[in-house]
């Protein structure tokens, strides 16, 4: 794999749901290559119907450099209207996914808890959902899913000599992101 995840940070989390999300990713490459990664930013508030998926965002990040990189990312807020009301509170899925020529390389999966700004309209909701009074707390262990793709690099030697670059660099690998989480998310390829 040319591109690893290092790491994903969420900078304002929690926040109101309304908020827009800002987060930075860091990734090492093992080479230079050629075109430029796509992330994308999705918000899934109901797992069963993928017409309901809100790409919130995406951007292209490129040139890309041999090395650990890192970039800031902002997502807007989900649209309200497009969310069924009964899946508003509890919990959804934020999706980070990475591409590159169009084949998708990774996808980081984050549960998102949507509730209530005070504990008495958690226990007794209003009638009608008021968004304005909605808060976000997004999981910080992700489901980390990667794909084989076709990448454009490099020698063996370059991509040794990045590897043995990654098991000294002081930055967690993507590997120490957890695989598990409390609640099973669907498969979404």
């Amino acid at each position: 794999m040319a591109v690893t995840i290092r790491n994903v940070e969420f900078i304002n989390n929690p926040a109101r749901f309304s908020d827009v999300y800002r987060f930075r990713v860091t990734f090492e490459c093992i080479a230079p290559l050629e075109d430029d990664l796509e992330w994308r930013l999705i918000f899934v508030s109901c797992p069963g119907d993928e017409a309901l998926d809100q790409e919130l965002d995406d951007c292209l990040v490129g040139p890309v450099p041999q090395g650990i990189n890192s970039f800031e990312f902002e997502g807007s807020a989900p649209d309200p209207s497009r969310i069924p009301e009964e899946d508003v509170l509890g919990v959804a899925a934020l999706i980070l996914t990475g591409s590159y020529r169009d084949q998708e390389f990774v996808r980081v999966g984050y549960y998102q808890n949507t509730e209530y700004d005070n504990p008495e309209m958690n226990e007794t909701p209003p009638p009608k959902i008021m968004f304005n009074r909605l808060v976000r707390d997004i999981s910080t262990k992700p489901r980390v899913t990667r794909f084989h793709i076709k990448w454009d690099v490099t020698p063996p030697q370059a991509a040794q000599q990045a590897l043995g670059a990654a098991t000294s660099a002081p930055v967690p690998s993507a590997d120490d992101i957890s695989n598990e989480d409390d609640v099973e998310m669907k498969d979404r390829s």
